[in-house]
């Protein structure tokens, strides 16, 4: 028996010795910033001196594959679990609830795939998050979740005190990181949301010292949307976002952890120039569907996600409906049919996309496809849009590797977007066993 103890002892501390190796760093700060693009660091042109310089210091990609639809809850998802939406269930930004209103997701208990919050937690390893998509009620240490009240969209502040980890956190930002900041302080009405988030989550590496902590930076999306791929507002939005990835380095060098630390800027999408728009629904209204959601799903639908739309059968098998729409869909003026291309359900799932589409509809860059159902089928429209498919170029997003752990230098043309987490569980030693996508192994030492 003592000799059975033994062997099981020596059998644990070789496992022990081989996590302790397999972890390259003791620290990883993922950074996801909205919107981001690989020119904000490729091109010195943009106010992005701390991004330039981790890519110096660091490795980079030239470019981030999206997921499909290229829209930001589904593609936060992917980051954090690196997986397709197929697999972890967050198809689109809204989904519908039991009453079939269509919603933001934000319960972390919607996602069906294991995250690194969890991975991290199976080890043994502390982690903090602050405003990520998809996080309320998560396996997280310190959490402050994106939400907003349910009663005003404009007030964050009250429903991030509600729904933190552990309670009254929010209040211990406002008494040691931010001071007591108006509602509008922590909304996307202002930059500054991004430097509190950006103060909050260097008080929290400062204090806590978390092996893991995600931050999403969500001010350049917005002025992306409204300006396009440049602008003034452009500008001051990368550069607010520049500014809070200053506020995290200066954190981890003040905790002094900057030699066990990996930090990682990545995004969700890129941006297209959007020129019109386009409403497919308008068309099957003119065959007499109702595509409008009430209190039940209506029979067919072009569920749209900016530069795609996902088409929706209220019965999969419902055939003569399909047959009616595709036969529309093949007769259209042909300035209609240069504005997309049909994406097949073959198509769709070697990409995992949503599994309950029959097809898809991928916007020509500079198209927007919305949901209207009346009016005109297409008209002006300016700004900037993403939810394209993966081929666009435009919508890539960007990459930045440094740190402990990393090598400097290394330069790759592309990695997926699902490749992320699997690197940051590769940096800290954990699992991610059901990740659709691979460590980008080529950047660590």
């Amino acid at each position: 028996m003592n000799r059975l103890k033994e062997i099981i002892s020596v059998a644990i501390l070789a496992i022990l010795s081989i996590n302790v190796q397999a972890q390259s760093a003791k620290y990883v700060v993922l950074v996801s910033i909205d919107g981001f693009r690989p020119d904000f660091y490729l091109d010195k042109s943009w106010p992005t001196p701390n991004l330039q310089q981790l890519m110096a210091s660091g490795s980079y990609a030239k470019g981030v594959r999206c997921i499909f639809p290229s829209v930001t809850y589904p593609s936060h998802t992917t980051l954090i679990t690196g997986t397709f939406p197929a697999k972890h269930g967050i198809t689109y930004n809204t989904m519908p609830n039991e009453a079939n209103k269509y919603e933001w997701t934000t319960d972390s208990k919607k996602i069906k795939a294991e995250t690194l919050w969890q991975a991290a937690r199976k080890k043994g390893l502390k982690s903090a998050s602050i405003s990520w998509p998809i996080s309320v009620g998560a396996e997280i240490d310190y959490n402050l979740p994106e939400i907003w009240s349910e009663t005003n969209m404009a007030d964050r502040k009250s429903a991030i005190s509600a729904y933190a980890t552990p309670k009254g956190l929010l209040e211990e930002m406002e008494k040691y990181a931010i001071g007591d900041v108006e509602m509008e302080d922590l909304n996307l009405s202002s930059l500054s949301m991004d430097e509190n988030n950006s103060r909050m989550a260097a008080y929290i590496l400062r204090t806590y010292k978390p092996s893991l902590l995600s931050i999403h930076i969500a001010g350049v999306d917005g002025a992306e949307h409204k300006e396009g791929r440049s602008g003034n507002g452009v500008n001051k939005a990368i550069a607010s976002a520049d500014h809070a990835v200053m506020n995290l380095i200066d954190a981890i060098n003040k905790a002094g952890m900057q030699d066990s630390t990996a930090i990682i800027i990545t995004g969700d999408h890129g941006f297209v120039n959007v020129e019109k728009t386009l409403s497919p629904n308008v068309w099957l209204t003119e065959l007499g569907i109702d595509s409008k959601v009430g209190t039940t799903e209506p029979i067919a639908k072009f569920q749209s996600a900016g530069g795609s739309a996902f088409f929706h059968l209220k019965n999969s098998k419902d055939l003569s409906t399909l047959n009616k729409v595709r036969k529309k869909l093949a007769g259209l003026p042909l300035e209609y049919k240069n504005m997309f291309r049909i994406v097949e359900r073959v198509e769709l799932d070697k990409i995992g996309a949503d599994p309950h589409a029959s097809f898809a509809l991928a916007a020509t860059n500079g198209v927007y496809i919305q949901d209207n159902a009346t009016g005109p089928v297409s008209g002006p429209k300016k700004g900037g849009a993403h939810g394209y498919f993966p081929d666009s170029p435009e919508i890539r997003t960007g990459f930045i590797i440094a740190g402990a752990g990393v090598k400097k230098g290394v330069v790759l043309d592309s990695i997926n977007l699902e490749d992320v987490a699997p690197t940051v569980a590769k940096i800290l030693g954990i699992q991610l066993p059901n990740a659709d996508g691979k460590a980008a192994k080529e950047f660590l030492k």
